[in-house]
């Protein structure tokens, strides 16, 4: 592409999102988000927040987030409750709400053509132990995903990337994901890329 896209990577501090941004930044311009540190300030899991930090981007033409967090729990450990009291709860507010809030409000400010790139896991397809908030998000998400791209306005895409374990973060997730072969997490950035720079909508590219 000729274009120098202006993109915005929220979750820029993380693992993935720095891979995201040293995949992107040589052929666009970066602007960087998260709770806490980045060019703005987005928290993901309130909506108030996600508007805010849109309005102080600017124009973009695309939105990527490698955000997003859910618990871990046996599911013997999770009793029913309300949401807000819930292990589900985590999950549900934050890695799935936050992606759908963000995409709703991109959808309203992105230039014509634009693009959304919100992140899964390999969990909706692949259970794994302790894992059934992480699928049940990562799921949601996909399905979310495929159903939003045929409404989308204005040419605006939305897909979702859902790598498995990141070789980088096996000193903090391998107890959950043994036998799983990691990728390395420059993977699973180049998937980003494919749904900035394609013209494919709708999509779950996978990351195994």
């Amino acid at each position: 592409m000729s274009d120098r896209l202006r993109i915005l990577v929220i979750g820029a501090s993380g693992v993935l999102g720095r891979a995201i941004v040293a995949e992107l930044s040589p052929r666009f311009d970066i602007v960087t988000a998260g709770s806490k540190s980045g060019d703005i300030r987005i928290d993901i899991a309130d909506p108030a927040s996600i508007e805010s930090g849109l309005d102080a981007a600017g124009a973009l033409d695309a939105v990527v987030c490698a955000a997003g967090a859910v618990n871990f729990t046996p599911l013997s450990a999770i009793r029913p409750a309300p949401i807000g009291g819930s292990s589900y709860g985590l999950g549900l507010t934050n890695k799935l709400m936050g992606q759908v809030n963000l995409a709703l409000a991109a959808r309203d400010r992105l230039k014509d053509g634009g693009s959304i790139t919100l992140i899964a896991g390999v969990t909706s397809q692949a259970p794994i132990a302790a894992g059934s908030s992480a699928s049940m998000v990562s799921g949601a998400l996909e399905a979310f995903v495929m159903a939003a791209a045929i409404e989308m306005p204005r040419g605006i895409r939305i897909n979702v990337v859902s790598p498995t374990v990141f070789e980088e973060s096996m000193a903090s997730y391998g107890p959950f994901f043994r036998g799983f072969d990691p990728v390395p997490v420059a993977r699973a950035a180049r998937a980003f890329s494919r749904s900035v720079e394609g013209l494919e909508t709708g999509k779950t590219y996978r990351v195994v």
